[in-house]
């Protein structure tokens, strides 16, 4: 029997090309392909899988993106939640523009070096800063107890007090990524209420703050001016704050808004108060001030774990819905603010909100609190108190268990605005642009792909494919 080879041919290649027609079609219609642009160029966001990225998978895959140009945004990964035959498996997520007469068949080339490559729906997310300098942005205020709004202030009726406040917010709002920190002259009484606080407070520390806050505690008072009659300056504690972990300071005009606030962690940034409690209450104060930020946090951001923990929190948050937020900064509250842990056989605090408040400190550590293990997606949509003694606290076998708990709650979502938490080189973004963590990325996965290049002459052949991978 005769076959016209040739005629099947072409009917197979037309019915290919009206199948990706179909497919681009369909992208627009989900939302996961915006090609309304002038200059020829759409956004694409792919999921696709890579078996045994330790061979030359994820090499393949990467040289696919570069053949069509294809600017990335995002490129994430995790360990595929359905391995096949390898625990080597990679779930990726990208967020990259190609040119749209490429589409087609950027997926066609990709469906050969991977599986289940699939499109999703672009979803809109809030702003969020993708580079330190833009941290200028992140100062909304929450107002609720402001000493001009809330008659329950306790220097709500006090004008020189709302004069200095003031003062202090207008340094604040003219901050700009890299000044210098303000120094400021605190006046006699506002040390003598510093005194009265830091007094009564450093003679509970020995029995209720865990090991990491009073090693740090001890170095705090010996480098940076820690004393009964010296209020540390911003400059000097961000800059032992920096050489201990890459945390830094800069200054806040009040409290802000959760969004605002834990953005900067994600850049180990702590946006920190200068100005001090009214003097008529110096044992409380409805809002952050600068003992509540530099006897209660700073000490525990000089430990690593903690650091680290903290940073995961602000990284999670990043493009985060309402929704999400809340919950990361419930988290937040019952951890970094009125955290417990297990140490030598006792509980210890290592929350700032309770290691600034002598009474909230002593009562945490009483019989009368209920004390629950650490969950965080239980913890997270726990309800909680801003106004009074909280009834329950969470309480972590250590910091370490912590922190590895976190991960595993938040490594396991794919989010197409930040970098999964669980990488261990994201401290970089505190410097380079928040994009350039892509870069970083993808060049510790193809260090994977590479490790069994023989040591003998590809080493530039290496590097040159990492670099031609990602640019």
């Amino acid at each position: 029997m005769k076959t016209d080879l040739g005629g099947i041919s072409g009917q197979k290649e037309e019915a290919s090309k009206e199948k990706e027609m179909h497919a681009i079609e369909s992208l627009n219609r989900q939302g996961s392909l915006d090609s309304n642009r002038e200059d020829g160029r759409a956004t694409l966001i792919l999921t696709l899988t890579l078996c045994n990225v330790r061979k030359t998978e994820l090499s393949r895959a990467a040289k696919i993106f570069e053949m069509f140009e294809t600017q990335i945004h995002h490129f994430e990964t995790r360990r595929a939640k359905k391995p096949k035959n390898s625990a080597d498996n990679l779930d990726i997520f990208v967020e990259c523009e190609v040119h749209s007469a490429d589409v087609s068949i950027l997926i066609t080339s990709l469906k050969r070096v991977a599986e289940d490559v699939k499109t999703i729906r672009e979803d809109k997310v809030p702003w969020f800063p993708r580079k330190i300098q833009d941290l200028d942005k992140c100062h909304h205020l929450i107002t609720n107890y402001d000493p001009s709004l809330d008659h329950g202030h306790p220097g709500f009726a006090d004008l020189e007090y709302k004069k200095r406040r003031a003062f202090f917010a207008d340094l604040a709002f003219n901050y700009r990524a890299g000044d210098p920190l303000p120094h400021i002259d605190y006046t006699e009484q506002e040390i003598a209420t510093w005194r009265e606080v830091y007094r009564k407070l450093s003679s509970l520390y020995p029995t209720h703050a865990c090991t990491q806050y009073l090693d740090a505690f001890q170095q705090l008072e010996k480098y940076c001016g820690y004393q009964e009659d010296n209020i540390p300056q911003l400059q000097d504690v961000s800059r032992f704050l920096k050489e201990r972990t890459g945390f830094q300071l800069r200054p806040a005009a009040g409290l802000l808004s959760a969004r605002d606030f834990l953005a900067s962690l994600a850049f180990r940034v702590f946006q920190s108060t200068q100005y001090i409690r009214h003097f008529s209450s110096p044992m409380h104060s409805p809002e952050p001030d600068c003992c509540h930020e530099l006897l209660g946090h700073v000490p525990m951001l000089a430990d690593k774990e903690f650091a680290q923990f903290s940073q995961d929190i602000g990284l999670a948050s990043l493009g985060s819905s309402e929704a999400e937020i809340e919950k990361l900064a419930t988290l937040y509250w019952f951890t970094v603010e009125f955290g417990l842990c297990k140490q030598n056989g006792s509980i210890k605090a290592y929350g700032a909100g309770l290691l600034s408040s002598y009474g909230e400190l002593m009562y945490a550590l009483s019989k009368k609190p209920e004390y629950k293990p650490f969950d965080p997606e239980v913890t997270a949509v726990h309800p909680y108190q801003d106004q009074a003694f909280q009834p329950v606290y969470f309480v972590a076998e250590n910091l370490e268990d912590a922190k590895a708990k976190l991960h595993f709650v938040w490594s396991s979502l794919f989010h197409p605005c930040r970098p999964p938490a669980v990488f261990p080189w994201l401290p970089a973004c505190q410097v380079e642009p928040f994009l350039s963590l892509e870069e970083v990325i993808l060049e510790k996965m193809l260090e994977l792909s590479y490790e069994n290049v023989d040591d003998e002459g590809d080493e530039t052949e290496r590097k040159q494919k990492q670099f031609y991978a990602y640019h």
